[in-house]
């Protein structure tokens, strides 16, 4: 009897902890779930633009127009589709988000392996969803596939012996799994709160957009996949036009600027007549951007996303400049650049197969800016701006502010390139302060033929003063350019010009600028304007505070897209 009743005892205490442990794993689960959707929140508060801030165009048009002549391939165009084409068929569910639909695309391009590639893709199926990745989403960045999938149906769907009919429509069955005419806003499983970026919402929509264009233009006349009657045209309008209006959230992103891109040539070259023209303009404004801020094909300037990606030194490693270099190569007229592909084969690819060129301002300032200039481009609210002073035959390059860590903007140093063979940060004169940490750095300090910032001026190797003294050292950059630099542990200051004696450029520099405290807060041109400046201004202001007793718009959140050229 006592064994019976100890027995019934133990089974109640049994049962009352089993529903202990399972109450305490619900909650301990629920806990979790919670602190990896703030995470996620958090993290993307800082990855997408909650609200749509039009920008002031500023002083200086995006060129349009297009006069040259191209050619059709290169030897470049040829390198990366062979690149692509000679690749084994890798394994779909490890290798479809980017090198399995990029092999597939160069194979089909050069007809190679035609019926290996159309039983390849007839054997696939989905390996993901679209949208953004995350803990409840962890199948997520289909959408990176069907970015390119969408180029391998519009470029090849009409030839029936490169793409055989039966995997066409297996491409529009199974595979481009996006249609209709609701776009999908929101990063999936987050009860629609967060907004999911602007490379996921151009690969996506861009994708069902014209997934939905083919099947209407092929006969369906389900109202499904007519994009005006279902909205989505309207939709995808409204977004293009804020990016025009507002420019890209994730500026010079590393590495998503060129899955934007990619996005966008789908839609410059397959869209209907409003969306080719709406795409193609923030294609040119893109480049535009690129054109002014980068010298021979090389560029160094801050960005959005990712923080890990702090550590990168290459000067032409970005995938912009990939892309660049292969409509470059496609001139008729040789533009004499360094046009060797150091990296970002994957967008490159594009530039290969779409039909966007970039207009002629932009080819003829990627080539060789034509005059001296000072360019200043904003990007809105929280932001870093950009800021360039260049010529034919130099560029300073402002390395931008970070903006607290949910701004995801790195800052980067300020650098000069001058006519060499430079390829990294530690081979040009570069300064950025205080300290090695960019979260720390406000390195927006330039200005026409001027640089300062909170930390000292690095020499590259191999650079032999050609006049000195206590305070400034002066090097021969180019035949007839010369730096003046004055650094210090917390302070470094360097400036450009053109006078071919370094003595003479020593002593006028020295006399206009006698009392080192100074140089703290101004520095002087000789016989000409003073420059103010506050090397520890506040994250949300320029540096630059005036020149020439004129004060300057210091609140950079509220610049335009872009303004004064020349």
């Amino acid at each position: 009897m006592q064994s019976h009743l100890f027995y019934q005892w133990y089974l109640m205490m049994s049962k009352q902890i089993h529903k202990k442990i399972f109450a305490f794993c619900l909650i301990a689960c629920g806990i979790f779930l919670l602190w990896q959707g703030l995470l996620f929140v958090g993290y993307y508060a800082g990855a997408v633009r909650w609200k749509h801030i039009p920008l002031n165009s500023g002083s200086s048009e995006v060129p349009h127009e297009r006069t040259m002549s191209w050619e059709d391939s290169s030897a470049l165009t040829e390198d990366i589709l062979q690149y692509w084409a000679v690749q084994k068929l890798p394994n779909w569910q490890e290798n479809g988000k980017v090198n399995a639909p990029r092999i597939l695309l160069a194979k089909l391009a050069l007809k190679q392996d035609i019926e290996a590639v159309n039983t390849y893709l007839l054997n696939q199926h989905p390996w993901g969803r679209s949208g953004s990745t995350w803990t409840l989403h962890p199948n997520g960045d289909y959408d990176f596939t069907l970015a390119a999938l969408t180029g391998v149906l519009y470029l090849f769907g009409e030839s029936p012996y490169v793409l055989f009919p039966e995997t066409r429509d297996h491409l529009l069955s199974t595979l481009l799994i996006e249609e209709g005419g609701n776009p999908a806003i929101t990063v999936p499983r987050t009860l629609g709160l967060v907004r999911d970026t602007e490379n996921h919402l151009l690969m996506t929509e861009g994708s069902r957009y014209l997934k939905n264009r083919w099947l209407a233009l092929h006969g369906n006349a389900d109202p499904r996949y007519n994009n005006l009657k279902n909205g989505l045209e309207t939709w995808l309008l409204s977004f293009l036009k804020e990016l025009r209006e507002a420019g890209l959230y994730e500026f010079n992103s590393v590495p998503y600027l060129g899955y934007t891109m990619t996005a966008l040539l789908n839609l410059e070259a397959f869209g209907s007549e409003a969306i080719r023209r709406s795409a193609r303009e923030i294609l040119d404004r893109l480049n535009w951007e690129y054109a002014v801020g980068s010298f021979a094909l090389r560029r160094y300037a801050p960005f959005r996303r990712q923080l890990r990606k702090a550590d990168i030194t290459s000067l032409n490693g970005d995938y912009h400049t990939a892309l660049m270099k292969v409509w470059m190569s496609l001139l008729v007229e040789d533009p004499a650049l360094d046009l060797e592909l150091t990296g970002g084969y994957h967008h490159a690819l594009w530039a290969c197969l779409f039909p966007y060129r970039p207009p002629d301002k932009v080819v003829r300032w990627v080539e060789r800016k034509p005059v001296q200039y000072f360019a200043r481009i904003g990007h809105g609210p929280g932001a870093s701006p950009e800021i360039y002073s260049g010529s034919p035959d130099y560029l300073i390059s402002a390395g931008g502010v970070h903006r607290g860590r949910r701004s995801m903007i790195v800052a980067r140093p300020i650098t000069l390139m001058l006519n060499d063979q430079a390829k990294d940060l530690k081979e040009v004169l570069h300064i950025a302060g205080p300290g090695d940490a960019f979260t720390e750095w406000n390195n927006t300090g330039v200005y026409r033929n001027f640089a300062c910032a909170a930390g000292p001026v690095h020499i590259p190797d191999g650079w032999v003063p050609a006049a000195q003294n206590d305070l400034w050292t002066v090097y021969q950059g180019n035949e007839n350019l010369f730096i003046a630099v004055y650094s210090r542990q917390n302070l470094g200051v360097f400036c450009l010009f053109r006078e071919e004696n370094p003595g003479k450029i020593l002593q006028e520099v020295s006399t206009a600028n006698p009392d080192p405290n100074r140089l703290y807060q101004e520095f002087q041109w000789p016989n000409a304007e003073r420059i103010t400046y506050d090397v520890k201004a506040p994250k949300d202001q320029w540096v630059i505070r005036s020149a020439d007793g004129q004060k300057l718009n210091h609140d950079f959140d509220r610049w335009p897209l872009m303004e004064a050229i020349p």
